[in-house]
């Protein structure tokens, strides 16, 4: 029953882990969004971004002590480096819907 509540726990963490803003998040927020990222090595990311500055690539974070290649590209698809980045898909969605309502306008 033990391994039965821990194997679910394990998937309900990873149904809400959603991507995350590594330049603006609270360390608290990157531990719970990333895999591999506890709270300690998630402080690390708050500190090191404090003192030098802003991620401009996710492998700008193999630059924090603790945080490995692996972590970087198992997390890869969940690291934001700016909230512009969650919107991107819905323009490109957006503009191929007026690609594609033009193109109707068009053969009529």
């Amino acid at each position: 029953m033990k391994k039965f509540l821990f194997l679910l726990a394990l998937c309900a963490s990873s149904v809400i882990a959603a991507p995350v803003n590594v330049n603006t998040a609270d360390a608290k927020t990157i531990s719970e969004a990333l895999s591999g990222i506890g709270l300690k090595k998630a402080e690390a990311i708050v500190k090191y971004r404090t003192e030098k500055g802003l991620f401009k690539t996710a492998d700008d974070l193999n630059n924090v002590k603790g945080i490995g290649k692996k972590t970087i590209e198992k997390n890869k698809k969940d690291i934001l480096l700016d909230d512009s980045a969650a919107v991107e898909p819905q323009k490109d969605i957006k503009s191929k819907e007026a690609a594609e309502a033009k193109k109707d306008d068009k053969s009529k």
